[in-house]
């Protein structure tokens, strides 16, 4: 099977995002930019919802294909973005059948929970910013029961913490 995982930037008390429409990645150091970049472009797919696209501004992140899940179609899409409304194993079997051997799952909240609940996901790339929000969007919207090991962890000097789990299967 091809190897999805989760990528994503919380506040110390947890929060993905302040709220639906907050730009995600204003509040992000550095070292978690870069990890993005060096992982997704590595993966070369990436997978989002909607609003998480919105956030990043409706563009392609480039080098990579941009997979985003829509309800409805949307007008005037750029180069590199195809939309989908299949199920989390649909499409990693499609994405398998185009050569595709890793995806990278990166938000928000419902797409994390959607790809999570079924099982799908092999490693969680989280990074948490010294920062509090005290409300927003949790990683997850719904409650999950999976055992993970830490694989790898890096504080850097602005007191970020780059960690990378496996989930145990």
């Amino acid at each position: 099977m091809i190897k999805a995982f989760i990528i994503a930037a919380l506040s110390a008390d947890g929060y993905i995002a302040k709220n639906p429409t907050a730009p995600s990645t204003v509040w992000t150091s550095k070292e978690d930019k870069k990890r993005f970049v060096e992982l997704t472009k590595k993966a070369g797919v990436v997978v989002m919802g909607q609003n998480t696209w919105m956030t990043l501004g409706g563009k392609a992140l480039k080098e990579r294909l941009n997979i985003v899940y829509s309800p409805e179609p949307i007008a005037n899409l750029p180069a590199g973005v195809e939309l989908t409304k299949k199920s989390p194993a649909e499409l990693l079997q499609e994405l398998k059948s185009r050569g595709f051997k890793e995806v990278a799952i990166c938000g928000g909240s419902q797409i994390y929970t959607m790809f999570m609940k079924f099982g799908l996901v092999n490693r969680l790339y989280l990074t948490v910013e010294p920062v509090i929000f005290g409300n927003g969007i949790r990683l997850f919207k719904e409650d999950m029961d999976f055992k993970l090991k830490l694989v790898n962890s890096i504080r850097t000097e602005g007191g970020t913490l780059l960690t990378e789990y496996e989930v145990q299967k």
